[in-house]
């Protein structure tokens, strides 16, 4: 690379990103490896290494003891240099997440807001949910780094819900707009099965896989698709409704489950389905018939979106996720002949995390794109009180 006299300045920040991309998942490391992971002098990491130390995203350790000659200087990065919020907004729960920048969770809180909850009543369970569990990581909401909350429907990129048939008054809100003022940090909006597919490529069942297809079936059943890596939202964020077309079964699927004649009446709603699948389990004649019947409807949906996409994965997730013996082998037995070349098919192993986790992930991936923008200023970490001083 040729530098000119005013480049000086953005090569610094090329070899800023390069250094702290280094040092992220690798535990302690001495500035000669540093050097060499980065494909930098040891001078030059020596003078970058200053620089992140005294902005906060890089910590010194102690070093070794028992070294022979001059112990190893080394440094680690700041997980806890910023903290970001996910928010998994539901038809009965408000989940909410504060996890530190290398992913860890430090604190979680569920709060109930039922399917009838207007508009009002739910964005207070948001801040409940969101308050509670900032408050239980002991972090402050103006020191939050990124934001993000999951919903169902169709949102747009200014996190506007398009369309959502599946929360009263919901239809219509600037959800990006309505929390902005709560954190001093980008408020982001992404769809519930977008956001459940990010969670399992991160930490689930689908974890390396580029080409995914996530099913997320609940009251509704929606899907989120990855192709390479990358979500896709389609241009105008509808990609992966096609339980809004009559013609699959997927509006029908949760009915067979609920006309399950072995229902108790005090059964809540969003237990129904692990519930009729319990029973299918034991051997209940007539469970197991509206399993078929469940699984025979959701194969449509999924078999159109396999012949479209052609993952190389099928996970689905949702109210179902934790009876795969029960409903893998009629899933397949209806999927299979409608498809090509049948998918493998797994069930999602984050259960009712998925959501909320994925909407971790997506605020990190938020975070560190600006950590990584080398056409833009190194930003400062959204440090605590407690922690200013490395």
């Amino acid at each position: 690379m040729r530098i000119r006299g005013g480049d000086s300045s953005r090569l610094r920040r090329i070899n800023l990103a390069e250094t702290l991309r280094a040092v992220r998942g690798h535990g302690p490391i001495g500035l000669t490896d540093l050097a060499r992971r980065a494909s930098l002098s040891r001078p030059t990491v020596e003078s970058l290494v200053e620089e992140l130390l005294q902005t906060g995203w890089l910590r010194e350790l102690p070093p070794e003891s028992g070294q022979l000659g001059r112990p190893a200087r080394l440094v680690r990065f700041r997980a806890d240099a910023g903290h970001v919020l996910g928010v998994d907004i539901g038809s009965y729960t408000v989940r909410a997440t504060v996890a530190d920048l290398d992913g860890e969770v430090v604190a979680t809180h569920a709060e109930p807001a039922g399917p009838s909850a207007g508009r009002a009543e739910r964005l207070a369970a948001v801040r409940t949910a969101a308050g509670a569990a900032l408050a239980a990581a002991g972090v402050d909401p103006g020191r939050v780094s990124a934001v993000c909350l999951g919903t169902t429907g169709v949102v747009t990129p200014a996190g506007v819900v398009k369309l959502s048939v599946g929360l009263p008054e919901w239809t219509g809100l600037d959800l990006a707009g309505e929390f902005a003022a709560d954190f001093g940090c980008p408020v982001l909006v992404e769809n519930d099965c977008n956001l459940a597919a990010l969670a399992e490529r991160w930490n689930g069942v689908a974890r390396g896989v580029d080409d995914v297809v996530f099913v997320l079936s609940g009251v509704r059943t929606g899907a989120g698709i990855l192709i390479r890596g990358e979500l896709l939202r389609g241009g105008r964020g509808g990609a992966g409704e096609i339980g809004a077309l009559p013609l699959v079964g997927w509006h029908r699927a949760p009915s067979h489950l609920a006309g399950y004649p072995g229902l108790p009446e005090e059964a809540p709603p969003e237990g129904v389905a692990a519930y009729v699948l319990a029973q299918a389990r034991r051997g209940d004649p007539a469970a197991r018939w509206a399993v078929e019947q469940y699984a025979h409807d959701l194969a449509e949906g999924i078999a159109a979106l396999v012949l479209t996409v052609d993952p190389d994965l099928v996970v689905l997730g949702g109210g179902v996720s934790r009876s795969a013996d029960v409903l893998l082998d009629p899933l397949r037995r209806h999927l299979d002949p409608l498809c090509l070349e049948p998918p493998a098919v797994a069930i999602s192993t984050l259960g009712d995390q998925a959501v909320v986790l994925g909407a971790v992930r997506h605020a990190l991936d938020h975070v560190d794109a600006r950590l990584y923008d080398i056409d833009s200023p190194l930003p400062q970490p959204a440090l605590s009180p407690a922690t200013t001083n490395p």
